[in-house]
């Protein structure tokens, strides 16, 4: 009798290890703060990252990338900037931030607790699309692969292998260009190094307003009409997909509203990708610092009902450049 229900726990064991969703990777599909424009606008506010890593992780840490010209070496070199007009003054992307990352690290991989990891989930926003760009990023990364989460190339490049988890997972966009550089064209014994986003159905409309209106009302199969792949596991989102017209245009927080982003988060993890929706910003223009008006609901009331919504809903990264308000909100309601 002992050694049939011994039998019949192993079993149990072993179905659920197999059943896991992949999904459970990242934070056990928990929500996220992602710090939004992680880096200095030309010089200012180059205390964000650390801004952001005070932060409780794990944490998302977005990187707007461009090629600048080194003024030291005469080099080209992947910089982090808010625009492809580069000047060559910028931060590189290895001091930017795998030099900043570097002791949170290494001191991660001592400890060696890999059911916390990741614990960084960097995003590439790449400003440029040029392929000796991605092709540099792409080797960049390899220098630092010990510290990135991979997965193996498989035969079938819808087949989702695992990842081998590390403390750094490192996200891009939906970019045909970028897979063909990050996926088809690497070495066959090359594993991924990073993750490209879903590419959301084109909508059709004859004008502006009714492509927002479409946006924010087309159900979830419309806009999104592909499983994941093995390179491509996460949906990137405007909030104009909620709210239509988007953060400026948004007025009270309604039921209906709710229910679309639940059903759109639901859906995104029924067919296996994480999601992520940007940028959920309130704030006078007194408070402004440096963030801009595009993603700015306008008041801490209204933003504050839009991050417990995202959370209860259960997105995966929720971008704002309000690291430290988001960061406390999420503590304060148990998200973290």
């Amino acid at each position: 009798m002992k050694f049939f229900l011994s039998l019949v726990a192993t079993a149990v064991v072993c179905l659920g290890q197999s059943s896991a969703s992949p999904l459970d990777f990242l934070n056990y599909n928990r929500p996220i703060l992602d710090a939004h424009n992680c880096y200095p606008y030309d010089g200012q506010f180059a205390d964000r990252i650390d801004r952001a890593l005070a932060q409780k992780l794990p944490i998302g840490i977005e990187q707007d990338i461009a090629w600048a010209i080194d003024p030291k070496t005469g080099k080209g070199r992947p910089v982090v900037t808010h625009t492809p007009h580069t000047t060559g003054s910028e931060p590189s992307l290895k001091e930017h931030f795998f030099d900043r990352v570097r002791p949170i690290v290494e001191k991660a991989l001592q400890e060696n607790n890999r059911a916390s990891w990741p614990i960084i989930v960097m995003h590439f926003d790449f400003k440029s699309l040029d392929p000796t760009l991605l092709r540099a990023v792409w080797d960049i990364l390899g220098e630092y692969e010990s510290w990135i989460t991979t997965a193996p190339q498989m035969a079938d490049p819808n087949q989702l292998a695992s990842f081998d988890a590390k403390p750094l997972l490192i996200l891009t966009e939906d970019a045909p260009i970028q897979e063909q550089v990050f996926f088809r064209e690497i070495p066959k014994n090359a594993r991924l190094r990073l993750f490209g986003s879903a590419q959301t159905a084109k909508i059709e409309a004859g004008n502006r307003a009714e492509r927002q209106h479409l946006a924010a009302t087309l159900p979830p199969e419309k806009l999104l009409t592909v499983k994941p792949t093995n390179f491509r596991r996460w949906w990137n989102n405007p909030w104009n997909e909620v709210e239509e017209g988007g953060q400026t245009k948004a007025g009270d927080w309604t039921p209906a509203s709710a229910a679309r982003l639940k059903a759109l988060v639901d859906y995104a993890h029924a067919l296996g990708y994480w999601i992520r929706f940007y940028t959920l910003d309130g704030f006078a223009p007194a408070d402004n610092k440096g963030w801009g008006r595009g993603y700015n609901f306008g008041s801490r009331e209204k933003v504050e009902a839009r991050w417990k919504a995202a959370l209860e809903a259960g997105v995966n990264l929720i971008a704002t450049d309000q690291y430290e308000d988001l960061g406390k909100f999420m503590e304060e309601q148990k998200y973290k």
